[in-house]
């Protein structure tokens, strides 16, 4: 055997091995699931945390894991690493217990590829309303009694790949400014909470809509706020609500206040009694001041986004904190509301760098700790522990044949009883 066919043996042998120890992982993805580790609305953001993937890959694979567990067919041959993981996710979105064996076997004989393609004829052909979805389509949402909004809606094909287009687009961006992309220290730690990517994506989309025309580096977005002078002082307990929306606490108004445009307005009865002049709680010649101290980035620990950056003031003005250098900070939208929300201090190190202690007292660091890296030999030995017989010929990966589309869509639906 010379080099280039020991490569190839090589390679195609722990792409097996990969199969099967992929398989086990979505196995204790769904123990886990089952277990209650996590919040279960909230299971697939602890998985993208836990395990360092995006909360989209997550969610896709806490589908794929839920779905197996009814597929004993599908999820054997998974097991054995006769099936890469991109054939299995194919296959979790269309099989049945009834039908699983006869896909197993048209995915056997198809390359990941050939078997997308076929799945999706298939379902243009059993897919008889698709006619209907532009009929269909609407967008609606509607302000629950804790203050946050509840999205709704139905797109076509066409227009909904554009939409997600756009989500994925936004989300790689966050992921390439977020901070864990960052190789971390050894004693690392983080006890940040950990938000979606797709909902991050999402506001962001809307920020940039609002803010286009606007000068870069600027605040966020323009939100009209009538709040009591109460609500503005230390735990204050006066009303606060956005304009054409709900009532928010008492700290997002304080947040929303560190910089903004406001306006005083005096009211008695509801009705308007005078109207103070508008102004800007930091100067424009103070914000390029500490833009430039703050190399206009946010100063969380680790965190390097430049844009939608607030200048938030650390003792807050309506408790007499002067709108100075010395007391203000930037931080992008995300870290802000950790502050003041997430109940996050910020304080003095004594290396001189801030330090944003959360609510329990713990000082937040850098980022979370990276797992260390895998080991070949320590793969194989374990799925070898597990009884598995893996070679160069375990993979399943396709003949490699050109596609017979119409043989392929008819296998397919010959499958289903």
């Amino acid at each position: 055997m010379d080099v280039q066919e020991q490569l190839e043996e090589e390679l195609a042998t722990l792409t097996a091995h990969l199969n099967a120890a992929t398989a086990c992982w979505l196995e204790l993805v769904a123990a886990a699931e089952r277990g209650g580790v996590a919040a279960a609305d909230d299971f697939a953001g602890w998985l993208a945390f836990r395990c360092g993937i995006s909360g989209r890959e997550a969610r896709e694979c806490l589908r794929v894991a839920e779905t197996l567990q009814e597929l004993p067919v599908i999820r054997g041959a998974f097991a054995r690493g006769e099936l890469t993981y991109t054939k299995v996710r194919t296959l979790t979105r269309l099989a049945t217990p009834a039908s699983e064996q006869g896909l197993l076997d048209l995915a056997q004989a198809l390359t990941a590829s050939q078997l997308e393609r076929a799945l999706r004829a298939f379902r243009r052909l059993t897919c008889e309303e698709a006619r209907e979805s532009h009929e269909l389509e609407y967008v609606d949402y509607y302000w629950a009694e804790d203050g946050s909004l509840f999205l709704r809606a139905r797109l076509s094909a066409e227009d909904g790949t554009v939409v997600v287009q756009a989500l994925d687009a936004a989300r790689e961006r966050i992921r390439e400014q977020r901070a864990d992309d960052r190789a971390p220290g050894p004693d690392a730690e983080s006890f940040e909470p950990r938000r979606s990517p797709q909902v991050e994506a999402l506001v962001g989309i809307a920020h940039a809509a609002l803010t286009s025309t606007a000068v870069v580096g600027s605040g966020a977005p323009r939100v009209v706020v009538h709040v009591d002078a109460a609500a503005l002082a230390h735990e204050g307990s006066g009303r606060a609500e956005l304009e054409d929306g709900p009532v928010i606490a008492s700290e997002t108004a304080r947040r929303l206040g560190c910089d903004a445009e406001t306006v005083a307005v005096v009211e008695r009865d509801g009705l308007e009694v005078s109207v103070g002049r508008r102004r800007r709680t930091v100067p424009p010649r103070l914000r390029r001041l500490l833009e430039a101290r703050d190399d206009c980035c946010c100063r969380w620990p680790g965190c390097d986004r430049r844009r939608h950056l607030a200048a938030h003031h650390r003792r807050h003005w309506a408790d007499g904190g002067e709108t100075s250098l010395d007391n203000l900070v930037l931080l992008c939208w995300h870290h802000h509301r950790l502050v003041h929300e997430g109940g996050y201090t910020v304080e003095d190190g004594e290396d001189g760098e801030l330090r944003f202690r959360n609510r329990h007292g713990v000082v937040c660091g850098t980022s979370v700790p990276r797992p260390p890296p895998g080991s070949v030999r320590g793969l194989v030995e374990l799925n070898r522990r597990s009884g598995l017989s893996v070679d160069s010929r375990t993979n399943r990966n396709g003949t490699g044949d050109r596609l017979d589309l119409e043989l392929a869509v008819l296998a397919m639906a010959s499958a289903f009883p």
